[in-house]
């Protein structure tokens, strides 16, 4: 076996209410609380929480996953930093580790933490052996430390080599089976942490927040603690709520509800704290307390496994299409345009950032629509066939089919009317005709709303149009339709007026 021991990176508040479930109460120093070693977790989920100050990790059978001992312990002190960070605690200076130590025990691995933490840590590689380790860096020994040096008796080895029978009546029997286990001669036991299977943090705030700034301030280590979660179960947040509770009741006597919540929501699942942190203060910048709040209560609504490579059409990179906060922490630094999608609509309002659509409708004016960019980038597959089957018009993916690849990418609208000479249409000169006719019967549907018989009232009324692939010297390449006349009501062809000529596209 092999561990790792590191110091707590911060410690929980006590619990003040029932809303703070799993965090013991206390007067003096506050326990590690429910979050403590969270962060651990990624690496093995064999983590403990002992003496309240240290965090332990086997990390014998993960190791190999990680690429080695040497590189798994960088990742860790790496990850214990980050974690160090997020509460606010100073940065490491540059090329200076964290107080660490490691051993074939548990207890083994705290003794050496404890040297690190009073500067006696070892320097190069090779570590003296396990009996030269003060009797101060084991817990049980330290109320007999006095007696003990008094009899000259200062290290493991020296505690070892005296006469166990006489030892257990002076010490007690239980010291000397710390001993046993420290030296790996006794199994030992522990309590391994474990995660919540639903994230919901409730946190007593330190001052009453009577603004948005002081309110996404103290859901910083929230935040933290979710992003911990999220690691250890490989997820992604989709949506969050931030709840927080009112100190009063009634303002100037009129009652107030008790709580206030907000919540965000991304098209894709990430672990990026600072995206979902923006995120939130967009909202709560639109946001108005209704009074001072005393607690807030960070949970996650929705969550889905992590995708572990981007599928962005976007190369990684400063404009965006990366996928910071996944898994893939190779990718270069930028924002996802998602991300930036989401955060122009939270501030701007989802109607002001809009997104094109596909829509199962022949009328080349009517096959894209444009739609609030955060309803579309969070919708699902499953959600548009479930759109698609639930009434006509609903969104769908069109069929392909060879006539598609002579749609050109630029449409007029409305429509502009040509003029004919000779029965061909006119645009900077006689047009001529490469390719079709392609008809268009569509919009039977809408044929009530008006519009049937004027084509530059796109997307209403029938359709009935053949449309060309027409060239000339002057304008190039362009897409025309001849209009053709609706049926009259006996069933005859109309003739009432020669048929009209549009320009709708250009190549």
């Amino acid at each position: 076996m092999h561990w790792i021991a590191l110091p707590l990176p911060w410690r929980d508040e006590p619990a003040t209410g029932p809303a703070d479930t799993g965090a013991a109460a206390g007067t003096m120093a506050a326990p590690p609380g429910p979050t403590a070693g969270w962060w651990a977790l990624r690496f093995t989920p064999r983590v403990a929480l002992v003496d309240g100050d240290t965090v332990l990790l086997e990390v014998s059978t993960t190791e190999r996953l990680w690429g080695g001992r040497d590189a798994l312990l960088a990742l860790v002190l790496q990850a214990w930093a980050e974690a160090a960070g997020g509460q606010g605690a100073p940065p490491q200076p540059p090329g200076m580790l964290p107080p660490w130590g490691s051993g074939p025990t548990a207890l083994v691995a705290q003794a050496w933490l404890r040297m690190a933490l009073a500067g006696h840590a070892p320097r190069g590689q090779q570590r003296p052996a396990v009996y030269t380790l003060p009797l101060h860096t084991l817990t049980a020994l330290r109320p007999h430390v006095a007696s003990l040096e008094r009899m000259g008796c200062r290290t493991w080895g020296a505690l070892r080599a005296l006469p166990r029978a006489g030892l257990a009546r002076r010490v007690g029997a239980g010291v000397l089976r710390v001993l046993d286990q420290a030296l790996g001669e006794a199994p030992e036991a522990h309590a391994w942490l474990e995660l919540p299977e639903q994230f919901a943090l409730a946190t007593e705030l330190l001052a009453l927040a009577t603004s948005a700034d002081a309110l996404l301030w103290s859901a910083h280590r929230c935040l933290t603690a979710l992003q911990s979660w999220l690691q250890a179960r490989q997820q992604g947040a989709l949506a969050l709520e931030l709840a927080w509770r009112h100190d009063l009741r009634r303002i100037d006597g009129v009652v107030i509800a008790p709580t206030q919540a907000l919540q965000v929501r991304t098209a894709q699942a990430t672990q990026d704290m600072a995206h979902l942190r923006r995120l939130l203060s967009e909202n709560l910048a639109r946001t108005t307390l209704a009074a001072p709040a005393n607690q807030i209560t960070l949970r996650l609504l929705e969550s889905a496994p992590l995708l572990h490579r981007s599928a962005s059409l976007l190369p990684p990179g400063d404009h965006g299409g990366g996928c910071r906060g996944g898994a893939d922490d190779t990718a270069a630094p930028g924002e996802a345009l998602h991300q930036l999608l989401e955060r122009l609509s939270a501030r701007l309002g989802p109607e002001q950032v809009q997104a094109p659509v596909l829509w199962a409708d022949h009328r080349p004016e009517h096959m894209q629509q444009w739609r609030p960019a955060a309803e579309v980038l969070g919708r699902s597959l499953a959600r548009r066939s479930a759109a698609a089957s639930a009434g006509g018009g609903a969104e769908a993916t069109l069929d392909a089919s060879p006539d598609a690849l002579l749609l050109p990418p630029w449409l007029l609208n409305p429509p502009q009317r040509l003029a004919v000479q000779g029965n061909r249409p006119c645009h900077h000169g006689l047009l001529r005709l490469l390719a079709g006719p392609h008809r268009f019967e569509a919009g039977w549907w809408s044929a009530g709303d008006g519009g049937a018989d004027d084509p530059t009232h796109t997307g209403t009324g029938l359709a009935l149009r053949d449309y060309f692939v027409a060239h000339n010297a002057v304008a190039g390449l362009v897409w025309v339709f001849r209009e053709r006349l609706a049926p009259s009501p006996d069933g005859a062809q109309g003739l009432a007026r020669p048929p009209r000529w549009f320009l709708h596209g250009v190549f």
